[in-house]
């Protein structure tokens, strides 16, 4: 095998596990997004372990132009009593 081939084979196989690599990192982002989106369970536990997901989710929500659930999450955790007013 001359070192040409040899490395075009390293090339191809590394684009194929960068590939690989990238729809797995879409699959699960798109799979988070899409709890976010429709449990309210799923954001209190967001906002108590990872705050900064959560806001980011928000603000992708507001510059989209839907319905802010933030506030509207906040007041039904405080009703609750799972969180302690913001």
């Amino acid at each position: 095998m001359t070192a040409s081939l040899r490395s075009r084979e390293c090339v191809a196989f590394g684009a194929g596990i960068l590939l690989v690599a990238e729809a797995l990192a879409f699959g699960c982002s798109y799979l988070c997004w899409y709890r976010m989106n429709t449990s309210r369970d799923f954001r209190l536990f967001m906002h108590k372990n990872f705050p900064w997901a959560l806001e980011g989710y928000y603000s992708v929500g507001s510059i989209l132009g839907g319905e802010s659930s933030k506030e509207k999450d906040i007041l039904i955790w405080s009703r609750e009593g799972k969180v302690d007013d913001n």
